[in-house]
C-alpha cells in the first residue's frame, strides 16, 4: 500500500456526524482532508500567485485537461518538465479528465463508444477525445491525481439514457486504467455517475470499485439539481465507496455544500465559485454573502470581514475595494479572489477541527444559522 502514489490515511471519525478527518499522501506532499482545492484551469488560479496560494494554506490545486490540451498543448508542458515546473507549484495537483468541458462547452458533439467528436470552443476545429487521449494528456501534464474520462449527462436525464451512460462510463474507466502509462507516480481516480437514481449510482460505484482505483470521484452533481437532491445522492452513494480511499465531490464550492458534503463523508472538493463571484465583487464572510459593489459600501471603511485575518482584510477597506471593482481594476479582483479563497481554505480548517473535537454537527448548525442558510429562500452564491 505504501508504494502507491496516492494513499489515504484515516485519522478520526466524528462521533456526532460520521464525517472523517484524514490525510492524502501524494508525490508532491501531504494534505489534510476534508479539503477545498482552488481551481487553476489554465495552470493558474485566476489572479493568484503560487506563493499566495501557499500563504493561505492550499495544499493541492486543480488544473484542466481540456483547456491545457488546447492551450498551450500538453506536449509543451511535458517539454517544460511537467505541470508542476511549468507553473512553479511544488505541491499536489489534480487534473480533471476534460469530460465536463466537452459536454458543457460544445453544442455540437457526437458520442460514440470510442470517444466523443466535438468542436473546439475557441475556433470551431473538429476534435476527438477518448479515454486513451485523456490519459495521454494527463500523463504528459504529470499531475499527482488524474481523472478517468467519463460522460457527464445533463440534469435531469431520463433513466434509460442514464443507464446507458453509466455503463459506457464504466467501460471507459477500464480503458483509462489500461492506457495509464505512469501508475507508479500518478494516481487515477474513477468517477461515479448515475444522476439521481440510487440503483445506477450503486451500479456505477460497484463497477469502479471492482477496478480498484486509488480514489473515487462523485460526478454529475452541482449541475442544477436542488441541494436536497445532492445531499440525498451523497447519502446513498458514499456507503458504496471504500473507506480506505479518498472520496472527491467534483465541482462543489459553496460554503453550505462543503459542510454538507463533509458531514456525508466527502474528503475533497473543488469549484471555480470563489474566484468567479469575486470578479463580480461578491464576497464570502463570517456573517454571510456581501456584494461590495453595492452603494452602501461607498463610505464603509471597515474590512470586508472583521473576523478574517487574510491579507485583504488586514489592509484594505470595503470602500477601497468597491472603488477598484467598479473601475475594473485588476488589483480589486486580486483582493476579492484572495479573500474568497482564503475563506474557504480556512472554513475547511474549521471543519477539520470540528471533526477532531466531535462537534461537526454543532458547527454546521451554528454556521448555517449565522449564514442564514436555515431561512426560507436563503440567498446562496
Amino acid at each position: 500500500m505504501s508504494d502507491l502514489p496516492i494513499r489515504y490515511e484515516l485519522i478520526k471519525t466524528c462521533k456526532q456526524t460520521g464525517a472523517r478527518l484524514g490525510k492524502v499522501h501524494t508525490p508532491h506532499g501531504t494534505f489534510e482532508t476534508p479539503v477545498f482545492m482552488p481551481v487553476g484551469t489554465l495552470a493558474t488560479v485566476k489572479t493568484m500567485s503560487p506563493e499566495e496560494l501557499k500563504e493561505m494554506g492550499a495544499g493541492i490545486i486543480l488544473s484542466n485537461t481540456y483547456h491545457l490540451w488546447l492551450r498551450p498543448g500538453h506536449e509543451i508542458i511535458k517539454e517544460a518538465g511537467g505541470l508542476h515546473k511549468f507553473m512553479n507549484w511544488d505541491r499536489a495537483i489534480l487534473t480533471d479528465s476534460g469530460g465536463f468541458q466537452v459536454f458543457s462547452l460544445s453544442d455540437l458533439r457526437k458520442i460514440e463508444e470510442e470517444g466523443v467528436h466535438f468542436r473546439n470552443h475557441l475556433n470551431g476545429d473538429k476534435l476527438f477525445l477518448s479515454p486513451e487521449k485523456a490519459m495521454e494528456i494527463q500523463n504528459a501534464l504529470g499531475s499527482d491525481i488524474m481523472m478517468a474520462f467519463d460522460e457527464c449527462p445533463p440534469y435531469p436525464a431520463e433513466y434509460d439514457y442514464m443507464k446507458r451512460s453509466v455503463e459506457r462510463t464504466s467501460r471507459w474507466a477500464e480503458r483509462c486504467l489500461k492506457a495509464h502509462s505512469r501508475p507508479d507516480v500518478q494516481g487515477l481516480f474513477g468517477i461515479v455517475q448515475g444522476g439521481e437514481y440510487e440503483d445506477l449510482r450503486k451500479q456505477s460505484a460497484q463497477d469502479l470499485v471492482s477496478l480498484d482505483f486509488p480514489g473515487y470521484s462523485i460526478g454529475g452533481l452541482s449541475v442544477g439539481e436542488p441541494k436536497d437532491v445532492m445531499n440525498r445522492v451523497l447519502e446513498f452513494t458514499v456507503p458504496h465507496l471504500p473507506s480506505h480511499k479518498p472520496r472527491y465531490l467534483m465541482g462543489v464550492g459553496s460554503p453550505d455544500s462543503l459542510i454538507d458534503g463533509a458531514v456525508r463523508g466527502i474528503d475533497m472538493f473543488d469549484c471555480v465559485l470563489p474566484t468567479r463571484v469575486a470578479r463580480n465583487g461578491t464576497l464570502m464572510t463570517s456573517e454571510g454573502r456581501l456584494v461590495v459593489k453595492n452603494a452602501k459600501y461607498a463610505r464603509d471603511f471597515d474590512p470586508i470581514d472583521k473576523n478574517c485575518d487574510c491579507y485583504t482584510c488586514r489592509n484594505y477597506s470595503r470602500a477601497y475595494i468597491r472603488h477598484l471593482i467598479k473601475c475594473d481594476e485588476t488589483f480589486g479582483i486580486r483582493l476579492t479572489s484572495y479573500h474568497n479563497l482564503y475563506f474557504l481554505v480556512k472554513l475547511m480548517e474549521q471543519v477539520r477541527e470540528a471533526i477532531r473535537e466531535d462537534r461537526l454537527g454543532d458547527f454546521r448548525d451554528e454556521f448555517f444559522e449565522k449564514y442564514g442558510f436555515n431561512k426560507p429562500n436563503a440567498r446562496n452564491f
